[in-house]
This record gives structure tokens, sequence and C-alpha cells, in this order.
């Protein structure tokens, strides 16, 4: 199997390096194509592949092809290379609003499409993705594709209705999160303590509590509970971020985030 990149930013870094670290693929079967010539450098550096300025190139020598180039250039870069592609291909794209039935508008014609929406922790091998197929994928090209999403992420296949909230509360979250993690570093700060400190703690706060949530199988709000003993500290917390309206701003932001994404 060769893998193609349109596009070799920080997502599609993100999937070579997992593909390639999980052995799904050799760097020598992987082909990488971008208008910049540093972004060609950079990957061709760190992971040893192929690279080129022109998309057609990677089309031409790939049975899986990434679109990974930002939204606005789809219906450019996907002119531009439309006809090259093969009945047996498999065009993975990794763009919030892209419907499969737009992507098979600008296609022109019928072919293997899978919708995917990584997030950014994706950067660090602990990514949450989300795929949704088309009809002409077959199980076989499912299977395929899971295992090189697999190699940087979880995954789950959704129906493509879901694609917006998946946007909004994975590929738009860890904001939000890093955000939490500011805040809760700036407050340590606040009581004395050194920044880099302040971060180390805060931040293995989160990595650890959403270990818990993702092996213990417990729901959040009892793992909640195990921490708030009667009149302690915690509670407390837990109170004034009741009181500030804590729970309803998470929400606001992930419907907001969600309805932006129908609206690319």
């Amino acid at each position: 199997m060769k893998i193609g990149f349109i596009g070799t930013g920080n997502m599609a870094s993100a999937i070579m390096g997992g593909a390639i670290k999980k052995g799904v693929v050799t760097p020598e079967d992987m082909i990488g194509a971008d208008v910049s010539a540093p972004g060609r450098e950079k990957v061709r550096t760190q992971f040893g592949i192929q690279v080129t300025a022109d998309n057609k190139e990677v089309v031409q020598n790939a049975d899986v092809v990434f679109l990974s180039v930002k939204p606005q250039f789809y219906g450019e870069v996907i002119s531009g290379i439309k006809d090259e592609f093969r009945r047996e291909q498999i065009i993975i794209t990794i763009a919030p609003g892209k419907t499969l039935a737009w992507l098979k508008e600008q296609f022109g014609r019928d072919v293997k499409l899978v919708r995917c929406m990584p997030n950014t922790p994706a950067l660090v091998g602990e990514g949450m993705t989300a795929a949704c197929p088309n009809e002409l994928i077959s199980d076989e090209d499912l299977d395929t594709v899971k295992k090189i999403l697999g190699s940087f992420s979880y995954v789950e296949i959704v129906p493509e209705r879901l694609m917006d909230t998946v946007t909004a509360v994975s590929g738009s979250s860890p904001a939000f999160v890093f955000l939490f993690i500011e805040a809760m570093a700036d407050s340590a700060v606040c009581c004395g303590m050194p920044r880099e400190q302040a971060y180390k703690f805060a931040a293995q706060a989160v990595l650890g509590s959403a270990k818990m949530v993702m092996e213990t199988g417990k729901h959040p709000g009892e793992l909640k509970d195990m921490v708030c003993s009667p009149a302690g500290t915690t509670i407390g917390g837990v109170r004034v971020l009741e009181q500030a309206g804590f729970r309803s701003a998470v929400f606001e932001a992930v419907k907001e985030a969600e309805e932006i994404s129908r609206s690319l």
C-alpha cells in the first residue's frame, strides 16, 4: 500500500509519523505534495518520504490519498487532480463542512471517499478521529482506512449527520481544554507556584483525569463524586464553578462551534 498527501502541514505530519511508526507503511511507500518548498523539505527530512510540488504526481503514485489542505482550497485542488484518480483509489478528506455530496460534485463522478475529522492531539499520538465513508467504500477499504487512522488516534465510524458535532466536541475542544489548563496554572501562579511547575500540575491533572474516564468506564459524574469529600476543598471549588455557569459555558462553546462548522 502506498499513501499520498496533498498538503504536508501539521495534521498530515501527524498521520505520516503515526503510519510510519506503527509500520503501516515504510517511508518509501509515502509521498507528499505541497506548494511550499519549506513544507516539503520539512517532511522529507523528518520522515524520509518522497516529496513533490505536483499534486498529480501524488495521485498517480498512491493507493490512498489524503486531501490535507485548508478547506477553502479544496475546490481548486480537486479541480486540478480529479481526472487523475483511478476507480480503486481511496480519497480521505480532512475538512470541516465539506460533505460527501459536495465532494462528489467536485470530482464530477463516483469515487471512493472517506470524510474524517482528527484533532490536534494526533500530533502526540493521542488523537480522536471520526470517519464517515461513502457507499463505494467496501469493508476491506474501511479496514485499510481504520488501520491508517488508528496509527495516530482512536477511531470511530460515525454517520455524516454527526460530523459537525464531532468537529465541535473533538476538533475544536482541545482549545477549550488548553484554556482551562492555562487558567488553572494562572491561578496556581497567583497562589505562589512557579509558572513552569504550575503548567505541569494542571496539564497532568487533565491528562490523568481523561485517562480515568477512558480506562475505568465510569461516568464522569461518578468520578467527580469520588473526589468531592463532604465539606472539602473540591466540592467548594465545584460550587464556585457552578455559580459561574461553568457547564453552561462549555455547552454553549461546543454548540457555537458546531453551528459554525455547519455554515462552512
